[in-house]
């Protein structure tokens, strides 16, 4: 039987039964389910984003069952007709605490898109991920909220309606899967921390505690999973679905770790893509990632399993909300412009070449730069880096699809798949959208003819890139 007891009476039980050396650990890091108090302790001066922007609060944005409040982020150097980030808390959180207390404000700002800050009514409670309403397309309850803020920014602040994200942590989490289940139209992808499956919260109550499914005691076959988000979330939808990511650490005592294969089960199914991973690697210490590809190479599943993290997730500081806003393409050039030109080596002041007439499969290598056609790339709206020698357009490819150290990177025709999508970082790194590995001039070298190749990123200067 399910408890329907309510989702922050509950949350608030199980903290303190965890004791004194748990309610430190809260207080430490910015996370969903901390105190209203230590929630304001947070937004002090000293824990504010360094960010450019503006946080304002919006009113009359449209129908808003459960009376949610909206705050919008909108940074100084917006983009034209930028994409729209709706970013949710966790129990016992707001909008501004969100904002304060992590890293999406401050990526706004480099990457000029605009992030919605909704906060619960009442304040400081959870998401309603559990009753018949919110588990529906147009149902009522907080979901049809949300979809206002959403439609009012694209109104209103130009937002861009083919370039909506939503991500959110612990009950922001769950709503970030319910989002997608009813949205699945609205959304591009989403990235859900320390989140539980669509419909796995449900009682058919309002924000009413499901303890099964807290604990990972509740677990469908791949087929049922997709089946609840296919017939409940958005009936008779047959149109793209969007891609996701997930997170979750091992040693989450709020949300049990379990529910991170659940979620992979439920939309590995809706995607339509193997659970076998189609590649597995460790981008930084005990973050354990797999991936889940279409036929194309195009990662539709990407989750990360946080070995030892608790309740805390995304860490402020650390490359998890960068990693959000990638796998989302927030980080990409605005659609319809890009930039041309030499891209340099900063540790051996030479260009990249595209040698031997860039025939296809050739390894690339730096020389020094002449401003020629071989030594001048595109950075293109969908990732890609082109270079367009002798008539003939080709791309910067991951050599053979790899993802390990020393992977020969070279020119091949475009195709669009994933090995030849690249992210050119604010720290100066050139990383593969597949690989997650840094383009890199092999041994630190600095003469003509050093071939370039992938790496594991190390900060060093032979992986500092500048394009223009």
């Amino acid at each position: 039987m399910f408890r329907n007891r309510s989702l922050p009476s509950r949350l608030l039980g199980i903290a303190a039964a965890l004791g004194l050396a748990v309610g430190l650990s809260l207080q430490a890091a910015p996370r969903a389910a901390a105190a209203p108090a230590a929630a304001t302790q947070a937004a002090t001066p000293a824990a504010t984003p360094q960010t450019t922007g503006s946080l304002t609060q919006i009113t009359n944005f449209g129908a808003n069952p459960t009376g949610l409040l909206m705050h919008l982020y909108v940074p100084n150097s917006v983009r034209a007709h930028p994409p729209i980030l709706l970013a949710l808390h966790g129990c016992q959180g707001t909008g501004p605490y969100l904002y304060s207390s992590t890293d999406f404000g401050s990526l706004a700002d480099r990457y000029g898109f605009l992030v919605v800050y909704p906060s619960t009514n009442p304040s400081g409670s959870c998401w309603d991920v559990s009753s018949d309403q919110a588990l529906t397309r147009n149902g009522g309850s907080d979901p049809v909220g949300l979809r206002s803020m959403i439609t009012y920014t694209e109104q209103h602040y130009g937002g861009n309606a083919d370039a909506v994200y939503v991500t959110g942590q612990s009950s922001g989490g769950m709503m970030t899967n319910v989002m997608l289940a009813d949205y699945p139209d609205v959304f591009k992808a989403g990235a859900a921390f320390m989140g539980v499956p669509y419909h796995c919260f449900h009682t058919g109550s309002v924000r009413g505690w499901n303890a099964d499914c807290a604990q990972g005691r509740v677990s469908m076959t791949p087929q049922q999973w997709g089946g609840l988000v296919r017939n409940t979330g958005y009936p008779g939808y047959t149109g793209p679905r969007p891609r996701v990511q997930l997170w979750h650490g091992t040693a989450d005592t709020i949300l049990s770790h379990n529910n991170l294969g659940e979620e992979i089960k439920e939309w590995t199914d809706v995607l339509g893509v193997s659970r076998a991973p189609s590649a597995t690697d460790t981008p930084t210490a005990n973050w354990n990632r797999t991936r889940y590809d279409n036929g194309a190479g195009t990662t539709q599943v990407e989750a990360y399993s946080i070995a030892g993290a608790g309740h805390q997730l995304p860490v402020r500081g650390t490359a998890m909300a960068a990693e959000a806003i990638r796998f989302m393409g927030l980080d990409a050039a605005p659609t319809g412009g890009g930039t041309t030109g030499a891209l340099h080596a900063v540790g051996a002041g030479k260009c990249l070449t595209a040698v031997n007439n860039a025939t296809p499969g050739t390894q690339q290598q730096i020389h020094g730069c002449d401003g020629g056609a071989a030594q001048t790339w595109t950075r293109t709206a969908s990732n890609q880096l082109t270079v367009t020698v002798g008539g003939s357009t080709l791309c910067l490819d991951a050599g053979g699809k790899g993802t390990t150290d020393g992977t020969k990177v070279v020119v091949w025709s475009c195709n669009g798949q994933a090995n030849q999508q690249w992210r050119l970082n604010a720290n100066g790194t050139v990383t593969g959208v597949q690989s997650g590995l840094c383009l890199d001039v092999a041994g630190l070298g600095t003469a003509d003819g050093t071939p370039v190749q992938l790496w594991s990123c190390s900060g060093g200067r032979n992986q500092q890139w500048t394009l223009g």
